[in-house]
């Protein structure tokens, strides 16, 4: 039976649902659906085609950012072949990354445009953790606690 027909797993199950293999396919389905429309992605070309081969290697590459910051709301990358007149980094990759507080762009260029777009995700990658750990970093104490440890410190005169 083709996934189309198949009915919800709550109707299979009588109102109840079991722990059995289709529910939690059903299960995986629905939650890679909500994964994959959380982020807009919008994948352009400028003097270049973008092939369906590009599309996948770029977004596998995203996924990579993705695995450590999940607050992604939306990404433009953009793709191009400058007409330069020496042949070296001829191909550059853009990546537009707006997360929830913060916008970072990143561009990269070399002679092929696989390994622009390899650059560009480690780029991309180091800059994103920078964020995540600027966000999650605690440099100083609260300010609660920072009185205790400043009456501590004082010598009793």
């Amino acid at each position: 039976m083709p996934d189309v027909f198949r009915l919800p797993a709550r109707v299979l199950t009588g109102g109840r649902l079991k722990p059995t293999d289709a529910v939690k396919s059903t299960v995986c389905r629905v939650a890679a659906l909500c994964m994959e429309s959380t982020m807009n992605l919008k994948i352009s070309g400028h003097h270049l085609e973008v092939t369906p081969a590009l599309r996948e290697y770029v977004t596998n590459k995203l996924d990579r950012v993705l695995r450590h910051f999940d607050q992604v709301i939306e990404t433009a990358v953009l793709l191009t072949v400058d007409n330069h007149r020496e042949k070296d980094k001829r191909q550059k990759a853009e990546i537009n990354l707006h997360l929830k507080g913060k916008d970072i762009f990143v561009e990269t260029c070399d002679v092929d445009m696989y390994a622009a777009i390899d650059l560009l995700i480690d780029k991309l990658d180091r800059q994103v953790l920078r964020y995540k750990s600027k966000l999650q970093g605690h440099p100083h104490d609260a300010l609660k606690y920072q009185s205790e440890t400043l009456l501590n410190e004082q010598p009793a005169a």
